[in-house]
């Protein structure tokens, strides 16, 4: 499981993508997260699907790769199914004592896992297509604008990137440890649910506490180096806009207006 998260790990081949200022990808993810709550109908969902597998294809990011990190979300995936089938008031398909089955929840729970399945997959893309300096980069320049109302824009980026930084360091942290405690006796795969949560303690325990002390060292750390925040400090490799920035954005402003033309279509015809 620990092996399936892909959120925040970086997967390089050199293409277009990978190439792009980390703005656009920044806003890219963002327009795309919106246009999945545009509208509930089948071409705004089939228009989403094109956009994202074209951009993994451009990428060079194998599509199993991207999938795999949808292991890790199975059990919200499956609440916010179950929640939306058995809870949405609508057209009764089946009734057994108080539970029921309608249409509506049934399409409810269909939207809603088509959501939250391209979400993980395009934040995964992003992420998987941008260095967390990068993404640091680019998400402080995009919100420099809030330093006029005293928002620490670079502390926040910098914490997000070291966030995403420790993600693939802790997930290996997590898996040596596992295999200590199996070596030991324990098992993890074993038992009903709440036998296996009790299992996760003596791996939780040892991860929080080195992931402590890798917190304590990478403060003293930037200590020693005299880190004292974003004031004054200047980038090595200061962003700039290319031109194949600027053709992104008149590509995700179009597929912004493809699919607010499919709603309004849909809404009128169907």
């Amino acid at each position: 499981m620990l092996k399936d998260i892909t959120i925040g790990q970086y997967y390089p081949t050199g293409s277009v993508i990978h190439k792009l200022d980390p703005r656009v990808k920044l806003f890219g993810t963002i327009l795309y997260i919106v246009t999945l709550f545009i509208a509930r109908n089948p071409a705004v969902y089939v228009l989403a699907a094109a956009f994202l597998f074209t951009c993994i294809r451009i990428s060079g990011v194998p599509v199993k790769y991207i999938l795999k990190g949808l292991k890790s979300i199975i059990i919200i995936l499956a609440f916010s199914l179950v929640f939306n089938i058995f809870l949405t008031e609508g057209h009764v398909l089946v009734r057994f004592w108080k539970i029921k089955i309608t249409y509506e929840g049934i399409v409810q729970a269909i939207y809603m896992g088509i959501r939250l399945i391209f979400l993980i997959m395009g934040s995964s893309l992003m992420t998987l297509t941008t260095t967390p300096n990068d993404l640091t980069d680019g998400l402080e320049k995009s919100l420099r604008f809030l330093k006029v109302i005293k928002i620490p824009v670079h502390e926040i980026a910098m914490m997000m990137s070291i966030a995403l930084r420790f993600i693939p360091i802790l997930m290996e942290e997590a898996d040596k440890i596992m295999k200590a405690q199996t070596a030991r006796g324990a098992s993890f795969d074993e038992g009903n649910f709440f036998k296996r949560i009790k299992a996760m303690v003596p791996l939780l325990v040892p991860l929080f506490i080195s992931a402590i002390r890798r917190a304590y060292d990478l403060a003293t750390a930037m200590e020693a180096r005299c880190y004292r925040g974003g004031e004054g400090r200047t980038k090595m490799k200061p962003l700039k806009y290319k031109k194949r920035d600027g053709i992104s954005y008149i590509i995700l402003f179009s597929y912004l207006g493809l699919i607010i033309a499919a709603k309004i279509l849909w809404n009128k015809f169907v």
